[in-house]
């Protein structure tokens, strides 16, 4: 066996020692401890009031979200992908403030805005500490993933077939449907994905504007922590384990999906 081999391979070995020591046994603990009861257990742990209606909150808000940030995801893409105009570094940057900013800034950030004697405080409808505050943090912080996601898919793309397409008398919205739609609809899908499961693992911003109302502004992450501090062990690892599942269908779906954007 050659020097570079015996390298090859105990630099693999330390690197899959480092992620079972950080990934993989603390999730199997998780699991382990949920079931450690029996499946009837974690049955009545997930579907008590609080459980469904933490959970349903938790979907409602992904499916507003996701949406809308796949929207304007797209469009920020085109403008940074095809656009020319002043302030594109500055919008460039923008994007990525979710990446540095800590969530619990965030969320105090919507307090000063929304909150109660904030700039937009004298609303007709209560944002923070209800559902339009989660959305809203949710939004913020999920914003980047589809914007890089398709802007890289756009410039390697071009814009000569949309140009073609313009010269045999198709309009914007033609050709957008026809030609642009389906040259990024892999990187939209990868984008999407992220976008999800970073909606539904959110914790720190939805945190500081929820108010943490029992079956009204609880989501699944507040479910886990206040199960957690409560000592209600087995609920809180039930829960994880729900969280858990939802995280590595998000990895199964990113593992189909990356090959296919690869061969787009």
């Amino acid at each position: 066996m050659t020097v570079d081999r015996r390298w090859r391979i105990a630099l693999r070995a330390i690197g899959l020692t480092y992620l079972a020591l950080l990934l993989l046994i603390p999730i199997g603990l998780v699991f382990y401890r949920t079931f450690e009861h029996g499946v009837m257990a974690v049955y009545d742990s997930v579907t008590t009031p609080a459980a469904i209606s933490a959970f349903s909150l938790t979907l409602t808000v992904t499916a507003i979200a996701v949406p809308l940030n796949t929207v304007f995801g797209v469009l920020c893409a085109l403008a940074l992908a095809r656009g020319r105009f002043r302030g594109k570094g500055v919008l460039n940057a923008i994007i990525d403030l979710p990446f540095a900013i800590s969530p619990v800034v965030v969320g105090l950030a919507l307090i000063l805005v929304f909150g109660r004697g904030g700039w937009l405080g004298d609303l007709p409808f209560q944002v923070i500490f209800s559902v339009p505050g989660i959305v809203l943090a949710t939004i913020f912080i999920s914003v980047p993933f589809v914007v890089r996601e398709v802007t890289p898919v756009l410039a390697e793309v071009g814009d000569e077939q949309e140009q073609a397409a313009a010269t045999l008398g198709a309009n914007r919205w033609q050709a957008f449907w026809r030609i642009t739609l389906p040259s990024i609809r892999w990187g939209v899908a990868y984008g999407v994905v992220l976008s999800v499961a970073r909606c539904i693992g959110e914790f720190g911003a939805v945190s500081v504007v929820s108010g943490k109302i029992s079956g009204d502004t609880e989501t699944l992450t507040l479910l886990v922590e206040k199960r957690f501090q409560n000592f209600d062990l087995a609920g809180a690892y039930a829960a994880s384990a729900l969280l858990a599942l939802i995280a590595l269908a998000t990895l199964l779906a990113m593992t189909t999906i990356n090959p296919r954007r690869d061969d787009a």
